[in-house]
């Protein structure tokens, strides 16, 4: 067990991985740190005895034998399209970047869309080409938080994976966002209130429907499966939910829509039916983004501070750099969630 200092921690040793995986201790060092005169055999098994074992190589001693690259990644799984047609990734691109860019710091900024392209990624950090990794938009099944950790560097999320998340990370009220946005509709006389999720293989996406509910329950009024219909953070799964949701119960009268991307998708859907946002149906959103601000009527939305998140997480890497946390105590930032009220509730 560690002792209270954290001196002891119990974590293997570079000799028990190199008992694991059956070869010597150079061998191994020379895995760690990237270098090519190692055998394929090799190299899986002693990549294997570090995943097995979650050995974390000693970054104070790299660090003292002037390692550092200055370079931190930041990691995002979606598309090229999807990258830049969403506000809330390039405003936590621009935190991110803001915040390195004062700490004299480079960004890598990497695309994973693939199994081949996370391997190789995965071969580029066992190189020890950065010293931190950012994550954004990761699902409850990425193995990825866990394999840059098990290489040594540090890591630090933008959301979680789930409430007993292990890494590092930086997150907003996303409960409270849902509770918040169903008591504004309630308050505003509105009874059939349905939400539009995100993919609820997320942790962001199923917190926000938890605060539905529990904004619901709050104001007394009844849940009905019915009135809550899967969508994924595009505009075109907005519309794809909300043609449910108008199939399903075309008395509802308000939407919670868990993105403002997929309320604009869901404002078009109610246009086309005839129906008046927010005379008929009201309307809120999610992240106060300028798709928001441009819709016609202007959307109600939930703000999240998203650039200030994307300079949170970089000032969480760059201090875990600097002077590395125990693994079993991992920072984490809570950031509030706010209601920006406009004409379409």
């Amino acid at each position: 067990m560690a002792a209270a200092s954290g001196r002891q921690t119990g974590r293997p040793t570079l000799e028990e991985v190199a008992a694991r995986a059956g070869v010597g201790r150079g061998t191994v060092s020379r895995v760690i740190n990237g270098s090519p005169k190692v055998s394929e055999q090799a190299k899986a098994a002693v990549e294997q005895a570090v995943a097995e074992l979650g050995y974390v190589p000693n970054r104070a001693a790299r660090a003292l034998a002037g390692s550092r690259t200055d370079a931190v990644a930041l990691v995002i799984p979606e598309t090229e399209a999807r990258l830049f047609s969403e506000p809330y990734f390039l405003d936590i691109i621009r935190g991110v970047s803001g915040e390195l860019a004062e700490a004299d710091k480079q960004l890598l900024l990497t695309l994973i869309r693939s199994e081949q392209e996370r391997q190789r990624f995965e071969q580029y950090l066992a190189a020890q080409r950065v010293d931190g990794v950012l994550l954004v938009s990761v699902h409850g099944d990425d193995p990825l938080p866990d394999r840059v950790r098990a290489l040594g560097l540090p890591a630090v999320l933008n959301g979680r994976r789930s409430r007993d998340e292990s890494v590092a990370f930086v997150d907003s009220d996303n409960t409270g966002a849902g509770r918040t946005a169903v008591a504004h509709l309630a308050a505003r006389g509105r009874r059939a209130v349905a939400t539009i999720t995100g993919p609820l293989d997320m942790h962001v996406a199923r917190c926000r429907l938890d605060g539905y509910r529990e904004g619901l329950a709050e104001a007394g009024l009844p849940a009905d499966e019915a009135l809550v219909a899967n969508g994924d953070f595009t505009e075109e799964g907005g519309r794809r939910a909300m043609r449910e949701l108008l199939d399903r119960r075309s008395d509802l009268d308000a939407v919670f829509a868990a993105s403002d991307v997929m309320a604009a998708g869901a404002r078009a859907v109610l246009r086309e039916a005839g129906r008046r946002v927010p005379e008929d149906v009201a309307l809120v959103g999610v992240d106060d983004s300028a798709v928001a601000r441009h819709m016609d009527p202007p959307l109600t939305s939930v703000r999240q501070p998203i650039e200030e998140m994307g300079r949170a997480m970089a000032r969480l890497l760059l201090q875990e750099i600097a002077s590395p946390s125990a693994p079993d105590d991992q920072p984490r930032r809570m950031l509030p969630t706010e209601l920006v009220i406009r004409a379409s509730s």
